[in-house]
């Protein structure tokens, strides 16, 4: 592509140093540790844009769940790039790539119009919480069942109940969540009715994927994530309304810090309603 003064060329993501991949995310004030790049580069695929002497002005990624869906995400782009279309440049690269697949993203505020001109609709909002955590301020609603930790080993019932949430299998990402989160669950008469897990993040720690049949269990469920982490940066990201579940992560000193949209192509985004699996809070923004 060229632009203007300059040119710029595709380039596979696994090949560019994660250093600079780091530079770009700084440069946008996204919180991506290098490790946090990496994590993503062995879970999908993705471009970036070079220039001739191969500084890194943009990237764009997307993440395989099964054969019929996928997510996109670290769509980024410096702004002099942005304003000259070099994003649309790297998104038409992606879809071309994705093929026919049910595709979920969720789109900043400057890329947003980006999106819906290429065939994305609005879907849900998506709250970004996050702060020092303070639990004992922070009172937890009765829950039926017990709560416990999850073996790697354990992964298989995870994934069954996570790919009925989610509405597709999501084994790369289940298994790499196996090695690398610690991973608690609701059962409830010898059954799994939620789960959710918390890794290292950013600043601190991400709390997500988070699973539940009810916004209560959510709540039962975030509250033993939480176990442990008074005092520490704590991040977690939901689709839900106001209600039990952003009440408790307020309270738990997880203050509301932005917000983002949710668009998809090809497909809506599989509700969340009580009483049966649903989505309360997000793997990360790229891996919804």
């Amino acid at each position: 592509m060229r632009l203007k003064s300059f040119e710029l060329n595709a380039q596979d993501i696994a090949s560019v140093d994660v250093e600079a991949l780091h530079a770009l995310s700084l440069g946008v004030e996204w919180p991506h540790r290098p490790g946090d790049w990496d994590a993503l580069r062995s879970l999908g695929h993705g471009i970036v844009a070079t220039d001739a002497i191969g500084r890194v002005f943009g990237s764009a990624m997307w993440f395989p769940h099964g054969e019929d869906c996928a997510t996109i995400g670290m769509v980024i782009t410096t702004p002099r790039v942005q304003a000259l279309g070099g994003g649309r440049w790297m998104m038409d690269r992606i879809l071309a790539e994705c093929g026919e697949r049910r595709l979920i993203l969720n789109s900043t505020r400057a890329a947003y119009r980006l999106y819906v001109s290429l065939g994305f609709e609005p879907q849900a909002i998506v709250h970004q919480h996050q702060g020092y955590a303070t639990t004992w301020a922070a009172p937890v609603p009765g829950s039926a069942g017990a709560v416990e930790a999850i073996a790697p080993a354990g992964i298989g019932e995870v994934a069954a109940l996570d790919e009925a949430a989610f509405g597709a299998a999501r084994p790369r990402l289940m298994a790499h969540l196996a090695g690398t989160a610690e991973i608690r669950g609701l059962r409830r008469d010898g059954r799994l009715v939620g789960y959710g897990m918390r890794r290292a993040f950013g600043r601190g720690t991400v709390i997500g994927p988070l699973v539940a049949g009810s916004e209560e269990d959510a709540v039962t469920l975030a509250s033993a994530l939480l176990g442990g982490l008074d005092g520490r940066f704590v991040r977690v990201d939901t689709r839900q309304p106001p209600g039990p579940l952003r009440s408790y992560l307020e309270a738990a000193g997880l203050k509301l810090f932005d917000t983002t949209k949710t668009l998809t192509r090809g497909a809506p985004l599989t509700p969340v309603e009580p009483g049966r699996p649903g989505i309360y809070g997000l793997a990360a923004h790229a891996l919804s």
